[in-house]
């Protein structure tokens, strides 16, 4: 079907992960033909100041008045900093395109709250804003997550799966015709959490996780969480990490290299077995153990694993995923993988404005596609 004329093709995306390592701005520049192509001309981690840094790391816990007020000074400091970052091509941009920053995520209730109010960054950067972009799904009975999946079909498309490693590990790919996402796994959440106790914002290469040593038991433990049973439609939120995951490291007398050595060994257990389990497309050509001898097949051993995200620059732990995968790991430049969650929002963004679905149902559980989000206008 021929597309009709689109317009807001110059779009900041911006994401704000629950990983708290910054924010992610992209300025993107999306073409239509036979397949959708985009152009990064401007990308920028900006890290948090220390003390909003802080406030969005207890933000669970704040009174509806503080989360309210907090609420605001997020988005206030978002317009500010994309005011800024597109001094030199502000004439150029049509929309911004903000994710926000995860509060609640509690779909069973019906309940996702993103926080970094879109009215006041529109106001503070003098840009049209698209924001809130799980609510409708949510409404719509579904997960609200992930929603990159449909970035991944349209833009990343030549991957047969696209692994995102930010503070939750999720993964997205086509079967049956049908585009299908869930999250796996907790990822830099932990491992920074864990990081942090070593003072170190991050665990570099991996390095604090390759001194130590696997615990059996604890890995275990982690492996019979329910939430690993459901064959469902699911995502994952800090409540469940607060509430299932941390209680075990803090029961466990081990040390940070040996918690941080059993984590990583989780993580890619946990996503081996999801991507080796997707049923991307048979093969007349398998064999009898039921893997394809030629590369250009996506069965098993012929299929690609696209890997973004923070964990992505985590080379201990993207070792352990390809040593458990059955296939081949992709790990594109930085760009890529640094800001492909931003890239696809603003692309989102882009949907939303153009009245085009930009919320796949196959992949959250919810009653129908959806055009999500909520659009501010600055006059």
């Amino acid at each position: 079907m021929e597309l009709p004329l689109l317009k807001y093709h110059h779009v900041i995306g911006i994401m704000s992960g629950t990983s708290l390592d910054g924010l992610d701005l992209a300025y993107c520049v999306f073409k239509q033909g036979k397949s959708w192509e985009y152009e990064v001309r401007k990308a920028e981690t900006l890290p948090y100041p220390e003390e909003l840094r802080q406030k969005l790391a207890q933000a669970m816990t704040l009174s509806g008045y503080d989360l309210a007020s907090l609420h605001n000074e997020l988005g206030r400091f978002i317009g500010l900093q994309v005011k800024e970052f597109m001094a030199d091509f502000a004439e150029e941009v049509e929309l911004i395109a903000s994710h926000g920053h995860t509060v609640f995520h509690r779909p069973d209730l019906g309940l996702t709250t993103q926080i970094g109010n879109g009215a006041v960054i529109a106001a503070s950067c003098g840009k049209p804003v698209v924001c809130d972009f799980r609510t409708t799904d949510v409404a719509l009975g579904g997960q609200g997550a992930p929603l990159v999946p449909i970035g991944d079909e349209l833009l990343f498309g030549q991957y047969d799966i696209c692994l995102n490693l930010g503070g939750i590990s999720n993964l997205s790919f086509r079967q049956n015709g049908q585009h299908k996402a869930y999250d796996i796994s907790p990822c830099n959440i932990v491992l920074n959490h864990l990081a942090q106790q070593c003072d170190k914002a991050y665990d570099a290469n991996g390095e604090i996780a390759q001194s130590g040593h696997v615990d059996t038991i604890l890995l275990k433990q982690f492996n019979q969480l329910d939430y690993y049973k459901s064959q469902n439609t699911k995502s994952l939120g800090r409540e469940w990490i607060d509430s299932q995951f941390f209680p075990l490291l803090k029961r466990c007398r081990l040390s940070i290299p040996d918690q941080m050595r059993t984590v990583c060994e989780h993580i890619a257990q946990q996503i081996a077995k999801a991507c080796n389990s997707t049923e991307i497309k048979s093969c007349d050509s398998s064999s009898d153990t039921g893997h394809c001898e030629s590369d250009s097949c996506n069965t098993p051993t012929g299929r690609t694993l696209l890997i973004t995200g923070g964990g992505a620059h985590n080379s201990f732990l993207v070792d352990l995923i390809r040593q458990k995968f059955h296939g081949q790991v992709i790990i594109p430049d930085d760009r890529t993988i640094d800001f492909k969650e931003a890239i696809i929002f603003a692309f989102l963004g882009f949907l939303r404005l153009n009245d085009l679905p930009n919320c796949l149902a196959s992949v959250t559980g919810a009653r129908h596609n959806s055009c999500g989000g909520a659009v501010y206008f600055n006059s």
